[in-house]
């Protein structure tokens, strides 16, 4: 099974079953559903899955699903494909827009999770076969847009035993037919924090008996961004940006507290972790000689999610195997945050990038979470392809942690 057979098996496979699976995610686009409240999406899952004879566990909260394929003696490879739409109005004139008002799956998590299915269907047909050396779990995960969906499924036991995993997301600045690699990081980490600073007002004639809170506050906003720069590392990718700024209500009143809230974006997993005590103490340093208290609320999001080139590597053999080494394109480092993140925290494993914009359109390429965004639905086709071929090439090479990064690994960073 695993070699010269497994394109003619696939592409066989997807003949057969191409155009439900099209539908099936054309049903999933018009019935998008937001984080943590994906039951419809859940119970499509489960039904699918049951007919196929597998026996899909929902998730405690309700919605998400996982569902083992194959032995538990060999090792186990995980694919996870996420469920939530995103809170926006799809502004598309297809068959298959939206009916739900304020919802839309503009993020391709509708094709992520029939890819993820079809797969599963695909790699069920060759563990009946006796073609599977090993195990598949399939990880349908919920409110990756929150987030919080990937720790949902590690805290069920997700990925108890997984021993590699991978994931692919929508990419409409590839073509279809084209998947995006990259070893190392490939998303930021993304947290957000809240600058308060207190201190006594008073009128703007006599700033000197007063803490001069929007003085003080504009020098955090300035101040904090340049001292980051040279307490981090360059290469970690580190980026501070405020959105948003509020103190006072009159023009001749220095008001008693001010708010600063952004972003903290970082490409580098040693400087995510130490960036809220370094954060902390900039703070207290620049406000001190203004007199002025500082309180930083510092709320996490995700870490970077960091490619491990073993993975990659297999990835980059899958696509050669199934779609051709010419379809293997290298993928820029976005400063977005993706909850994959999560998984490699704990268990090896890579995300790809999914072409997904025609390559007949003269249309120009869309762009994520935008109510205009869709596919080219051969995509689907493709992913399915790669992570059938990916889950099947990390069984066959034991899908075990600490392998050597080859030489080709290093050409994809």
């Amino acid at each position: 099974m695993h070699g010269r057979d497994l394109p003619d098996q696939l592409t066989a496979f997807l003949a057969r079953h191409e155009r439900e699976f099209v539908e099936f995610r054309r049903d999933l686009h018009m019935h998008p559903e937001l984080a943590f409240a994906e039951h419809r999406t859940t119970q499509r899952l489960v039904e699918r899955l049951r007919r196929a004879g597998l026996a899909p566990k929902v998730l405690p909260r309700g919605t998400g699903l996982i569902c083992d394929i194959g032995s538990s003696d060999g090792p186990t490879v995980a694919l996870r494909a996420d469920l939530d739409a995103l809170p926006l109005t799809d502004e598309k004139d297809v068959p298959y827009r939206s009916t739900v008002p304020g919802a839309a799956h503009a993020c391709g998590h509708d094709v992520h999770t029939t890819v993820v299915l079809a797969a599963g269907l695909f790699l069920a047909q060759q563990a009946r076969a006796g073609a599977l050396p090993g195990r598949v779990r399939l990880l349908f995960q919920p409110a990756e847009e929150m987030p919080g969906g990937a720790r949902e499924v590690i805290s069920a036991g997700g990925i108890d035993g997984v021993d590699r995993i991978f994931a692919l997301h929508c990419d409409p600045r590839l073509l279809c037919g084209q998947v995006g690699l990259r070893v190392g990081p490939i998303t930021a980490a993304c947290d957000q924090l809240m600058v308060r600073l207190s201190g006594a007002g008073g009128h703007t004639a006599r700033p000197h008996l007063t803490t001069d809170l929007v003085y003080a506050l504009g020098k955090v906003v300035t101040e904090l961004p340049a001292a980051l720069s040279r307490r981090v590392d360059p290469r970690a990718g580190f980026s501070l940006v405020w959105g948003r700024i509020s103190a006072g209500s009159a023009p001749n009143a220095i008001p008693d507290d001010g708010v600063a809230e952004g972003t903290v974006r970082c490409l580098d997993d040693d400087a995510w972790h130490a960036a809220p005590d370094i954060i902390k103490e900039l703070v207290e340093s620049v406000v001190a000689g203004y007199g002025a208290t500082a309180d930083l609320d510092y709320r996490r999001g995700v870490p970077p999610t960091v490619n491990e080139a073993s993975s990659v590597r297999m990835l980059r053999a899958a696509c050669a195997q199934t779609l051709g080494p010419e379809s293997v394109a290298s993928t820029p480092q976005s400063l977005g945050g993706e909850d994959f993140a999560w998984y490699l925290e704990h268990v090896p494993g890579a995300m790809a990038r999914l072409g997904t914009h025609s390559p007949t359109s003269s249309s120009p390429m869309l762009d994520l979470h935008q109510g205009t965004f869709d596919v080219d639905e051969s995509a689907i086709c493709v992913g399915v392809q790669l992570m059938a071929a990916s889950a099947l090439t990390a069984l066959w090479e034991g899908a075990r942690p600490g392998s050597d990064s080859t030489v080709e690994d290093a050409a994809l960073a």
